[in-house]
């Protein structure tokens, strides 16, 4: 969905779909498990561990840094990376809320 069209849905849509795009793809969930099980992570780590290129793995990186799911320190040209628990906490409650108040209805 193009950037323009956001604005007919709630903020609470648009944040539903910014979560589900970052575990849309195998690739960020191969990240995000990765760095989870890692104090920290510097990004040339994850060009080793999942087999993409440096400009992949930072397109990715990017997306999920995006939604809030991580924290990083800086230094120099390297970059640690750390999952934000608090935001997964978070996100963990809006999609739990999302399927609980919807009311599913199927044929």
């Amino acid at each position: 969905m193009g950037v323009t069209k956001r604005f007919i849905h709630s903020d609470y849509i648009n944040e539903i779909a910014q979560v589900a795009k970052v575990f849309s793809h195998p690739a960020r969930l191969a990240i995000l498990k990765h760095i989870s099980e890692q104090e920290s992570c510097i990004c040339n780590d994850l060009v080793d561990e999942i087999g993409l290129s440096q400009a992949t793995i930072s397109q990715h990186l990017t997306v999920i840094a995006d939604a809030g799911l991580l924290k990083g320190t800086f230094k120099g040209k390297a970059k640690c990376y750390c999952i934000n628990l608090e935001t997964f906490e978070h996100f963990r409650v809006l999609l739990n809320s999302f399927f609980v108040t919807t009311k599913l209805k199927c044929c």
